[in-house]
């Protein structure tokens, strides 16, 4: 025991945490002594957080006042809602189908923070002036070389994505030229909307990729008379080029006004030469179709695959012509193939949420899946933000002792969304708020505000070339599998999609620790069953290291593929194919983490489809080979409905 200063009390341990006011004895009242009592072992033991196992000190006098230790939070005050917040709402809506669904306020923050930094940086002024000289004097030098005679080199190259000078008329004087200075001037805004100190990354990425929209709409490949192309063709046709491009100009125009959404081509019909792998619906609810695939073997694995698209794309990505097709290529591997076919949600189902689709999607579709096959646990496959879906399923299933998964393939899908790709361009707290308010007004986002996107991104070949081939040339667009899909959009239900915008991609809840299903937070750690996790090499939507960062976040068997190709190219890989590699590697369950860069050097290309890897994998970990079961399960309350591709497909 110690004193306190020249106090007489003594400190003493007590399991009453607090402070006491005592009169001392024989004093009058006039003099106070201040006692505090400290509970060393209530502090450690956290009993003195429980009134129940801590009584109150003996006070014969009655003259103890008890302070608590520990308030009680108070509640906090509900703040009132606006009254007009709908005028808002509706005010910020008519602006967005205005703006495409792209916030003004958002561009405009980005140009002020860019021109802010940029004007008290005197160095980088100075940088981009040196720039700017640079490039006129190599533009000079390739243009009096031109005029001399010689053959000089491009001193700017154009991008990698960039088929708008693929015509040879582009080497001749004046196309080079003027090509040149396009180019030179591209590469001067490059270089300005470049990082500086303070600027936050996403403003100066946005910047770059606001300026080169603009640059692209001057480009001298854009006009009939700044195009070598262009100018051959017309002198060709005698002007039938113009008048045919001028056609397809009104049709498209008349489509855009109208908000039209043009069929699929009878060349490609749905369900005779795409989507046809036989089989049939075996379960339908107002949210999905549940597709049962026929065996094509006389024996079948015994452990069934569930496929879980994307609800922004129709899931006959999976199962286009049938030499593009995965799910009839893994049925004729002898798999009993399960997909779901998402509804196409209207105005009425806006309050459809990202629990519905869990619940009454991927869970529902194991139960009538384990209905159908009966004691087997079943290997879930989830592309794109269906993967997604799936791995906060499977988290949840883990969590909760659900052990009905067999393993869990991700495909081209990211659980993280901290390095998201270029679709980060188009997303913060400014943005989310005004696409939340559009999708209030119409109840869903549509196609145009979701593709216009998507065709941003690579807005010289997507946008721009296909405009001069279109519009100038009198090319038609000639449809394949992959376009006629590409063209088949579907809506998203404004609840849902407003959680997916802010909860998991612009807060990034999931590896935050900071998602919860049924009121409780999910850990992508407690998935203990295997995974195969699959990235494309140039994907812009779900870019590959973000989607190895999957093995950030797990603990469990591990199998990353890395393949050629982008977003949906890189997916459609059937053996065959020319020019195809990949890469794969495999991480034991608590292995240390290798970074993707470390992963990448140590994995050598293979050449081929990754499909045969995946086969192997599965095949390895999926039972016997057994007879096929029945299609659907009548006596159980899940009969075949109707074949295949059933009818949600055909909403449009």
């Amino acid at each position: 025991m110690t004193k306190i200063g020249k106090s007489d009390d003594r400190v003493r341990v007590a399991r009453d945490t607090g402070v006491t006011l005592k009169k001392a004895a024989g004093d009058d009242g006039a003099k106070a002594e201040r006692r505090k009592t400290v509970d060393l072992a209530g502090a450690l033991t956290g009993a003195a957080e429980d009134p129940a196992r801590t009584p109150p000190a003996p006070d014969p006098a009655g003259t103890v006042a008890r302070v608590p230790a520990v308030m009680p939070p108070q509640p906090q005050p509900v703040p009132e809602p606006h009254r007009y917040a709908a005028l808002d709402r509706s005010v910020m809506a008519g602006l967005a189908r205005l703006t495409a669904g792209l916030s003004p306020h958002a561009m405009l923050d980005a140009w002020s923070d860019w021109a802010m930094h940029l004007s008290r940086a005197p160095g980088r002024q100075l940088e981009l002036a040196e720039r700017a000289q640079s490039n006129w004097i190599k533009l000079f030098q390739y243009t009096t070389a031109g005029l001399l005679g010689t053959t000089p080199d491009k001193p700017f190259t154009p991008g990698p994505n960039d088929t708008r000078w693929s015509d040879p008329g582009w080497d001749k004087a004046p196309f080079g030229l003027w090509q040149q200075g396009f180019l030179g001037v591209q590469d001067w805004w490059q270089a300005a909307t470049a990082e500086l100190p303070g600027l936050r990354r996403q403003n100066a990425e946005r910047t770059g990729f606001m300026m080169r929209q603009l640059l692209d709409t001057v480009s001298p490949a854009n006009f009939p008379l700044g195009n070598p192309g262009i100018i051959a063709a017309t002198l060709k046709t005698g002007g039938t080029n113009l008048v045919e491009g001028a056609a397809h100009f009104a049709d498209d125009a008349r489509h855009i006004l109208a908000q039209e959404h043009r069929p699929v081509p009878e060349e490609f019909a749905l369900g005779k030469v795409l989507a046809r792998t036989p089989g049939s619906v075996v379960y339908r609810n107002a949210l999905m179709e549940l597709i049962q695939y026929a065996p094509a073997t006389d024996k079948v694995r015994s452990d069934p695959v569930l496929i879980v698209p994307a609800w922004i794309m129709k899931y006959y990505i999976l199962d286009l012509s049938p030499e593009n097709s995965l799910i009839r290529w893994l049925v004729d591997q002898g798999h009993t193939v399960f997909c779901i076919s998402w509804c196409n949600p209207a105005a009425d189902q806006a309050a459809l949420s990202l629990e519905d689709y869990r619940i009454n999607g991927i869970l529902k579709a194991l139960e009538v899946i384990s209905a159908i096959v009966p004691g087997r646990r079943v290997h879930a496959n989830g592309y794109c933000l269906g993967g997604t879906l799936l791995a906060i399923a499977a988290a949840t299933m883990a969590r909760d002792g659900d052990d009905r998964l067999a393993s869990v393939t991700l495909m081209a899908a990211q659980v993280d969304f901290a390095e998201a790709g270029e679709l980060l361009l188009f997303l913060d707290e400014s943005q989310v708020a005004f696409l939340e308010d559009m999708m209030w007004s119409q109840g869903y986002l549509d196609r145009p505000q979701m593709s216009g996107a998507f065709a941003a991104i690579r807005s010289e070949d997507l946008i721009w070339s296909r405009a001069v081939r279109r519009y100038w040339l009198g090319e038609p667009d000639l449809p394949t599998d992959m376009t006629v899909w590409v063209n088949d959009t579907t809506r998203m239900p404004a609840r849902m999609h407003s959680e997916y915008l802010r909860g998991i991609f612009l807060e990034n809840r999931i590896t935050a620790g900071r998602f919860a299903v049924e009121g409780r937070v999910i850990a992508l750690k407690d998935i203990a069953v295997p995974m195969f996790v699959v990235g494309t090499e140039s994907d812009h939507i779900a870019p590959w290291r973000s989607v190895y960062k999957t093995a950030l976040f797990t603990d469990c068997d591990l199998t990353f593929v890395l393949t050629k190709g982008g977003h949906n190219g890189g997916i459609l890989s059937p053996p065959g194919h020319i020019s195809r590699h990949y890469r794969v590697g495999h991480r034991r369950p608590g292995a240390h983490y290798i970074g993707a860069d470390a992963w990448l050097k140590g994995c050598d290309p293979k050449p081929g489809s990754w499909w045969p890897e995946w086969a192997a994998w599965l095949s390895a970990r999926s039972g016997d080979l057994v007879p096929p079961p029945g299609i659907g399960a009548p006596e159980r309350g899940f009969p075949a409905l109707a074949p295949a591709p059933g009818s949600y497909v055909f909403q449009s």
